[in-house]
């Protein structure tokens, strides 16, 4: 990692402006999870530890325009009235946030109206020395995610008036151009916390220099959202094994009855290249060799264990069996590097989780045999947290998409605009 970080930089006396992630799940207004509001404390800490003048923190909730059409359109489906300034104080409002990270810190923390505007602004000229000031979601604000740069640039600008420093510990927001994310970084002295300094250290170590054998585990229901890291970790991995829904799409490729199980079949044709790629390039691609099959998508539904080429008609694969748990065990145990991303079943489900489950125990016996165990955001984290091996791994990521597109090798644009060491 060769960006600036808050150790290369003077905070004695400086305004700080800070972007978090502290996008958590909110339910009627409260916290169902607050492992990426924890995750930034580190950094929170040592600023304040630095004396600075004050400290500006901002972080999205949510994608407040996007889940109120959802909503709207629900509640008109389902004839019920609709209230939108209660549903968005409820989902995306950041007062909850300020209440719970007070508590975290030990402190008062103060919370701005908005993220811009003339009494926002107001409010951070009147802060005094140590204080601590959250700005409202900056996704009330359309220029935020505009398409258009001089719209972000405009915000941008506005929120670098409130400081003389940038510091982005916002990992899970890297892979986005947002004007809180990347813009910002072009008109202060732009560094990276301590999150997303380790989150690229451990992702780094995996894709640009891993100690072999390097073992991917790629998982979820689709291909289309895994065909570039696929593609991308094809060319650096010793063995890539496949679960998840996805392994269908690539049984119907090698002409296979997959019953009703999840099938994308535009995929089909890309399944079969990466099958002949995987071959050609002496890739040892494992797909499971059993599955677990259910009569309906539900908990309690009737389920069997089947080889992959007997999957029954009218039944549906919701899990890897207890052969390819064996295979897949084997494989990951045996690795120095090991990189997990999307889950082996429909592990919302307990009865249909048991595979997921014991690839997150596979990667914790891995990583007490001394390998680096990464796993990539999104689903897997929330299945190793669910296993109660979140500890056991060498790294959980708390970005879900950027951790995917730094797997792809992809630039994220919240990390290029960082200033280089």
């Amino acid at each position: 990692m060769n960006k600036k970080t808050v150790r290369d930089i003077d905070l004695k006396g400086k305004r700080v402006l800070m972007r978090v992630d502290f996008n958590v799940p909110l339910k009627n207004g409260v916290i169902q999870d607050d492992i990426r509001m924890r995750a930034a404390l580190p950094t929170i800490q040592y600023v304040l530890d630095q004396k600075p003048k004050y400290l500006v923190l901002m972080s999205h909730l949510g994608d407040p325009k996007k889940d109120v059409q959802k909503a709207k359109e629900k509640a008109e489906k389902d004839n019920k009235p609709f209230d939108e300034a209660k549903f968005i104080e409820g989902k995306h409002k950041m007062k909850p946030i300020v209440e719970h990270l007070a508590e975290l810190l030990g402190k008062p923390v103060q919370l701005a109206p908005a993220a811009i505007g003339a009494e926002t602004k107001a409010m951070v000229d009147g802060l005094k020395q140590g204080d601590i000031l959250m700005l409202e979601n900056t996704r009330f604000h359309k220029e935020e995610t505009s398409k258009d740069p001089a719209e972000r640039e405009k915000m941008a600008k506005q929120l670098a008036e409130y400081a003389d420093v940038y510091v982005n510990d916002a990992f899970g927001t890297a892979h986005r151009a947002h004007a809180s994310t990347e813009t910002v970084a072009h008109f202060l002295p732009a560094v990276a916390g301590f999150l997303m300094e380790k989150e690229l250290a451990y992702l780094g170590k995996a894709t640009d220099n891993p100690v072999k054998p390097y073992v991917a585990v790629i998982g979820g229901a689709k291909i289309s959202g895994k065909i570039d890291v696929i593609q991308n970790l094809m060319t650096k991995v010793d063995a890539l094994l496949i679960g998840g829904g996805m392994m269908f799409t690539f049984y119907k490729a090698q002409g296979m009855e997959i019953g009703k199980s999840l099938l994308e079949a535009d995929k089909v044709e890309l399944a079969k290249q990466i099958l002949d790629t995987a071959k050609a390039k002496n890739v040892k691609l494992l797909l499971p060799v059993d599955c677990l099959v259910a009569d309906k998508f539900d908990n309690a539904a009737a389920t069997k264990i089947v080889k992959v080429d007997a999957i029954p008609a009218d039944w549906a694969g919701v899990d890897i069996g207890p052969e390819t748990i064996k295979l897949f065990a084997g494989e990951i145990t045996k690795a120095k590097t090991v990189v997990w991303n999307g889950p082996m079943g429909v592990f919302e489900m307990p009865n249909f989780a048991k595979g997921t489950t014991a690839v997150a125990q596979a990667l914790a016996d891995a990583t007490k045999n001394g390998a680096t165990t990464i796993v990539g955001g999104g689903d897997s984290a929330s299945a190793i947290a669910q296993a109660g091996l979140d500890k056991a791994v060498s790294h959980v990521s708390t970005g879900g998409g950027a951790s995917l597109e730094y797997l792809e090798g992809k630039i994220l644009p919240g990390v290029a605009a960082l200033n280089d060491k």
